[in-house]
């Protein structure tokens, strides 16, 4: 959906992919190869792991594809026919594999997760010898055994509610954007909690992390990027004339050719400022063209991009504007999932007295934390 968009979803299409999602989290490396359609129930793959390299035989043929990796525990990847090889980064000799099945919009996939922290080298192949690798669960986080202790990694969330302190946001008869994204923010956070997650707000009151708004966006987007953050959502409200309404939410990449930037220079600290953020954040969508491996990232925040549409617009009843990508500083270094959702205009005579009431930011908060529910599998 972009200058990026034409070849990034070419390659990374449900049905048709080889290269892996990667994603990198607190203790563990995740890659997920989705397999073709017809793929429907989860059958167990065949899964031999020597020294470090890891071999999954599957049911189903993929495309030929193989590149390298730079993710912890992992350098490379390889598929062919019905098999999918996956090296091992020196000094890592554990893995799981496991086969989800199709479950809506998200196609059968193949999940590996690599252990990244304490005892990750800990296996009999370790030792010089092959063996069968044990089958992970469905995974909602990973597991890491220790030598003397069982440690579970509980997904870790950013939540950053847009704007905050000494800027505004959009601001109408009906609401502040500062204040409508914090609300709807916290809501968020609470539902997470309540299911296990551990959730991080970039603000939780009316404060900026800076006054400079490039220092301020800079702060935001390296939350974004620790290599311990499963997902990070940005919460924003939009603007426009009295005609315009709707939820639209974007991940990151150059818009189509002939689309505004506004909305991302507006978000991007507006005037000069946003100006040139959105150019420098324009320049690296167009370095992601070159990146295979940050492709793959991008695949994940499209795929959480498209859960968080579907339940707002579901939950609320307001109009689809769809999903899309743009210039956005802050989600400018997708290192995780990582996504922008506009969730309604506030200068709508229509949106706007809505989002000034309780009950209707309650019903998207749940909606956004049912999202990310599902893009974890915990739902």
């Amino acid at each position: 959906m972009l200058a990026l968009g034409a070849l990034t979803l070419g390659l990374l299409a449900p049905g048709a992919q080889a290269a892996p999602r990667v994603g990198t989290h607190s203790g563990y490396t995740r890659l997920v190869f989705d397999l073709p359609a017809a793929a429907g129930t989860a059958a167990k793959p065949r899964t031999t792991l020597t020294g470090t390299r890891l071999q999954v035989t599957l049911g189903q043929t993929l495309r030929t594809e193989s590149g390298s990796l730079s993710a912890p525990g992992v350098r490379a990847y390889a598929v062919k026919g019905a098999a999918v090889t996956v090296t091992l980064a020196p000094g890592h000799a554990r893995a799981t594999a496991s086969v989800l099945p199709r479950s809506g919009a998200q196609p059968a996939r193949l999940v590996v997760d690599i252990p990244t922290g304490a005892g990750a080298a800990r296996t009999s192949a370790a030792k010089g010898t092959a063996g069968p690798v044990a089958q992970a669960p469905r995974p909602a986080a990973a597991t890491v055994r220790p030598a003397s202790t069982r440690t579970v990694t509980r997904p870790r969330v950013v939540i950053d509610a847009g704007h905050g302190g000494v800027d505004p946001g959009m601001t109408s008869r009906w609401v502040t954007e500062k204040d409508v994204t914090l609300d709807v923010a916290r809501r968020v956070r609470d539902v997470l909690r309540a299911r296990g997650v551990d959730v991080v707000m970039v603000r939780d009151n009316d404060r900026h992390l800076s006054a400079d708004k490039a220092t301020d966006l800079n702060a935001r987007a390296r939350l974004a990027t620790t290599g311990e953050v499963s997902a990070y959502i940005s919460i924003h409200v939009n603007a426009g004339g009295a005609s315009a309404q709707g939820i639209e939410t974007y991940y990151f990449g150059q818009p189509l050719g002939g689309q505004s930037r506004s909305l991302a220079v507006a978000e991007n600290g507006g005037g000069s400022v946003g100006q040139e953020l959105t150019r420098q954040a324009a320049g690296k969508a167009q370095n992601v063209l070159g990146d295979i491996v940050a492709q793959a990232k991008l695949s994940f925040s499209r795929q959480l991009a498209q859960q968080v549409q579907q339940n707002l617009v579901s939950s609320t009843g307001a109009l689809n504007r769809g999903v899309h990508t743009d210039a956005f500083y802050v989600i400018r270094n997708p290192n995780t999932a990582a996504i922008l959702t506009e969730i309604g205009f506030g200068s709508s005579p229509k949106e706007g007295p809505l989002l000034a009431t309780p009950a209707y930011r309650d019903r998207i908060g749940n909606a956004i934390a049912r999202a990310i529910l599902t893009f974890l599998h915990m739902d």
